[in-house]
């Protein structure tokens, strides 16, 4: 303290250029919390060690993997379960239906509370659902279809919790560009996964020549994962990468994150380019190997499957193609999101456009040239995946960037509800209802069953077509929504270093008063 007469200096602040927009803007994306917890001090660090955080996304990946392996050993065996429960079409839809349809109305659900409560107990308590009604699926007799529907139905509970939750905790514990790559790797887990589907579930019905055997494997390979999610994935604070650790605590309402979320034309638009992708992949993969073994029927290179085991050779083939596509596709895709980002602030939306406006002329061939040739039909598959593949990771990124993190998971799953309920969920019973209306006008013709499946997937062109528009309009709006975000969380900043300037000068000047310093 001074000597008694002194002057003591009043200390001379300059204030944070801070605008009233953008503490209003931060009062609607951080309602009700202190300022404090959304920008600690510099030399504080992350909350979790980087070695921590990479093990964590090896097992969310691998989660991940199983994840769509899931979902696609039922389409591996998918001719042997037509055989065995004597179905139409129509009625093997039926099951990736009702699977996706749960998923998609189960996803807001749990998107409201992972953006509330702790997101790796919700996954722990998905994926035991999940692993039991999968499990259960397997030992139906061929006398309860119903029963059988009803359990893959129930898988989606589980599959609905993971998809939703999975990518915000790896946004929470990575940032930039190292966060882009590692949802490239995350999300090539859904082609690489898909295709292991493929080949685990064909593979392992042909070497036990029983197909209930094919819907065994996710579950016990899930044991593992959730061994592995319990003991060595750790659950970062929300805005974790954004905040330097700390997080941000409490949450606006629900409809006030919907209404903000449907505000973001780039993400609406996505969505709606979501939808088209996930209408034309979902019923490419439930109906590929089934259409390319009647094909072989059709070239009279093999008889048509009457009994079980029937012959698994072009689901094996088609998971491996489905495999590498997914990881050449995944990697190309996000390799050219990094080179031209900084150059065209529309790039990720743009790639999208060539990806699915690309993949519709090698639909075209790949529909009509597989009566004549079955190599010429892998080899136009292979590159029409290939450019589909472009689009998962670039798409997961996007979504990131251009949400505020405390609203996420709520937008995640929004776009899965959409993407799944108008896209994938109704594809494979829509192609099959076609399928079985065009086999109707000629039953008696023994190749009439490839030929009627054959013309109800000449409808997926014309969705890839549309997927491309949905794109081309997200372009025009994602650099604008990105730099809001980017000036929002700059305001955040400001705001915290303005309130903590403050909260110095009154502690001050109250500390002066107890002690009757001269100002």
């Amino acid at each position: 303290m001074e000597p008694k007469g002194s002057e003591s200096p009043s200390p001379t602040v300059s204030s944070p250029r801070c605008s009233m927009a953008s503490v209003s803007a931060l009062d609607d994306m951080y309602p009700s919390h202190s300022l404090a917890s959304l920008t600690p001090n510099a030399a504080d660090t992350p909350s979790i060690p980087p070695k921590r955080a990479y093990i964590a996304v090896a097992v969310l990946c691998y989660i991940n993997l199983l994840n769509y392996m899931e979902r696609y050993t039922v389409a591996g065996v998918l001719s042997i379960i037509q055989t065995v429960f004597a179905l139409s079409d129509s009625t093997a839809g039926l099951l990736q239906t009702m699977f996706i349809v749960s998923l998609s109305l189960l996803a807001p659900v749990f998107g409201y509370f992972g953006d509330r409560y702790n997101r790796k107990h919700i996954i722990i308590g998905g994926l035991i659902v999940w692993f039991a009604c999968a499990a259960g699926s397997s030992f139906v007799g061929p006398s309860h279809f119903w029963l059988l529907v009803l359990l893959r139905s129930l898988v989606g509970v589980g599959e609905a919790s993971y998809s939703t939750l999975a990518p915000t905790i790896i946004a929470d514990l990575f940032t930039g560009s190292k966060r882009s790559l590692i949802i490239c790797i995350f999300y090539i887990c859904i082609p690489v996964g898909s295709g292991l589907g493929y080949i685990t579930g064909a593979g392992t019905a042909a070497l036990t020549r029983d197909w209930r055997w094919a819907l065994r494997i996710t579950p016990i390979l899930g044991l593992v994962g959730l061994a592995l999610l319990v003991f060595l994935c750790p659950h970062p604070p929300r805005e974790a990468t954004e905040t330097q650790g700390e997080g941000v605590g409490k949450r606006s309402s629900y409809l006030k994150d919907i209404k903000y979320i449907l505000k973001i034309k780039s993400y609406v638009w996505s969505t709606l380019g979501v939808t088209a992708l996930a209408f034309l992949t979902g019923a490419l993969a439930f109906w590929m190997p089934t259409f390319l073994s009647r094909a072989h029927v059709t070239q009279g290179i093999r008889p048509p499957c009457t009994n079980e085991p029937c012959d698994p050779t072009d689901s094996l083939i088609f998971g491996v193609v489905t495999v590498a596509t997914g990881i050449i596709g995944g990697v190309t895709g996000s390799a050219l999101s990094r080179h031209f980002r900084d150059k065209m602030p529309n790039a990720d939306p743009f790639i999208c456009v060539v990806g699915m406006i690309g993949s519709v002329p090698c639909l075209f061939i790949t529909i009509f040239v597989a009566s004549a040739s079955i190599p010429a039909t892998y080899v136009f598959i292979f590159i029409g995946e290939l450019l589909l593949s472009l689009n998962w990771a670039v798409l997961a990124d996007m979504l990131l960037y251009v949400v505020m993190p405390t609203r996420r998971a709520t937008a995640e799953a929004l776009q899965i509800i959409v993407g799944h309920l108008l896209g994938d969920a109704g594809s494979p019973f829509l192609l099959g209802v076609i399928s079985d209306a065009i086999h109707a006008s000629r039953p008696e013709s023994s190749d009439w069953s490839f030929h009627s499946l054959q013309y109800s997937l000449l409808l997926l062109p014309f969705v890839g077509i549309l997927g491309g528009v949905f794109f081309l309009f997200a372009s025009f709006y994602v650099a604008e929504d990105r730099n809001a975000v980017q000036q929002l969380l700059t305001g955040a900043t400001a705001t915290v270093e303005l309130g903590t300037m403050k909260n110095h000068l009154d502690t001050t000047a109250d500390a002066e008063k107890e002690l009757n310093v001269p100002t």
